[in-house]
């Protein structure tokens, strides 16, 4: 399905006042693809304790 050129022009007035959200709705697809479908038992492992540190982090 082809995108009309007024919703082509929506988008990209979106996207660039939308920096940093188009940044992490991108990072956290990624991530999550990671997870899903690549990471080994290992990485699963690193992981979880990454978002351990996280969450410490967060909650100072």
């Amino acid at each position: 399905m082809a995108l009309s050129e007024a919703k082509k022009r929506a988008n990209a007035r979106w996207n660039a006042k939308n920096k940093e959200k188009q940044l992490i709705y991108t990072t956290k697809s990624a991530a999550k693809r990671f997870v899903k479908e690549f990471a080994d038992e290992d990485e699963l492992k690193e992981l979880e304790q990454l978002i351990a540190q996280r969450r410490v982090m967060l909650r100072k």
